[in-house]
């Protein structure tokens, strides 16, 4: 969960736009997967969903994806350029939430500035 500290203010119509630029753009981003450690943490995942992700994306205490810095180990490519995730089919419960253009993807894309 975010604070309210980390949340920025946008209105509604400025939500709409940015959703539909954001959906446009999201396999180019990657700023939700680069944005921070602690977003990618196992949270509803069964065991067995769990046991698909190759054992080198996860993170030696298995509750999330295992991480270089803040960016996800499973993230290919350049931030803002052009990214795409090696496990995409088999990627966790907490990065299948992460819908285009919803108030984490904006807040990590304006940390990029994107």
């Amino acid at each position: 969960m975010m604070t309210q500290s980390l949340m920025f203010h946008i209105s509604a119509s400025q939500k709409e736009k940015a959703a539909i630029d954001v959906a446009a753009s999201c396999r180019t981003c990657g700023a939700c997967c680069s944005f921070s450690r602690d977003w990618p943490r196992f949270t509803t995942d069964s065991d067995t969903d769990l046991d698909r992700i190759p054992r080198e994306f996860v993170s030696e205490r298995v509750d999330g994806m295992r991480c270089c810095g803040e960016r996800c180990s499973a993230l290919l490519g350049e931030v803002g350029i052009l990214t795409t995730c090696a496990i995409y089919e088999v990627r966790p419960d907490v990065c299948r939430a992460c819908d285009p253009g919803d108030e984490a993807c904006l807040l990590a894309r304006h940390a990029f500035g994107l």
